[in-house]
């Protein structure tokens, strides 16, 4: 196919493509792992892009520990 071709299939069906994908990526983990482990990688996942995220605004990881911690855990 051409590459304009592609090009023009992704903008138009980019959402249908992302969501197919995650879908068959999901249904593997679930087949391969069972559901509640599916359900704790997921969980990992959102957890490291949460943390990543705000790592790459600037934020300070002690003040994010703060939030999520009761006080006390830190020193």
């Amino acid at each position: 196919m051409d590459r304009k071709v592609l090009e023009e299939i992704w903008q138009q069906h980019s959402g249908k493509i992302i969501g197919g994908f995650l879908g068959f990526a999901l249904g593997i983990l679930i087949i391969c792992f069972g559901f509640f482990r599916t359900i704790f990688v997921l969980i990992c996942v959102i957890a490291g892009y949460v943390i990543g995220k705000r790592i790459d605004e600037k934020e300070d990881i002690m003040e994010i520990l703060d939030r999520l911690l009761p006080p006390g855990y830190h020193r």
